[in-house]
């Protein structure tokens, strides 16, 4: 997983889009709950990602992406999103739009470019993944709160 980290100052936050925007799953992953909110991600499209019940996202000037922001996650979480997203997701800084206006920095996982035949043409939706897809997801990967760092 390459991480892009260009700020000293490193957000706190994370934009979930998919599978984390569940609160139970992004706890388990995490560890620890945190404060949530919702949140858009402008200049991005979220994807399905072939073979898999989660999406990715990639930069796109005409979309954007309704998802969560979570707040103030500890240290610990981020090895352990690292992981859980793995090889074909960096992780990015990015701006996000709150409900009232205000824009702020946050972590992101978005897509690498290499594995960009592993997207859709169509985009994700999460209300099917909620219906269909979701407890799929949690069977599969079992084990969210022994993940390990990488």
């Amino acid at each position: 997983m390459n991480r892009t980290d260009t700020d000293h100052q490193a957000p706190s936050a994370c934009f979930a889009y998919g599978s984390l925007m569940c609160d139970d799953i992004m706890t388990a992953v995490c560890g620890t709950r945190s404060t949530r909110r919702p949140a858009t991600l402008h200049g991005y499209r979220r994807r399905a990602v072939v073979g898999a019940t989660c999406p990715g996202v990639e930069p796109n000037a005409d979309h954007r992406v309704q998802g969560v922001l979570y707040l103030e996650l500890p240290d610990s979480a981020w090895p352990r999103l690292d992981g859980f997203e793995g090889d074909e997701y960096e992780r990015r800084i990015v701006e996000v739009e709150m409900a009232d206006g205000s824009r702020l920095r946050a972590w992101t996982y978005v897509f690498r470019p290499c594995f960009a035949h592993r997207l859709a043409p169509d985009d994700w939706d999460f209300e099917q993944f909620l219906r269909e897809g979701k407890a799929r997801f949690v069977a599969d990967y079992i084990g969210f709160d022994t993940l390990q760092a990488r």
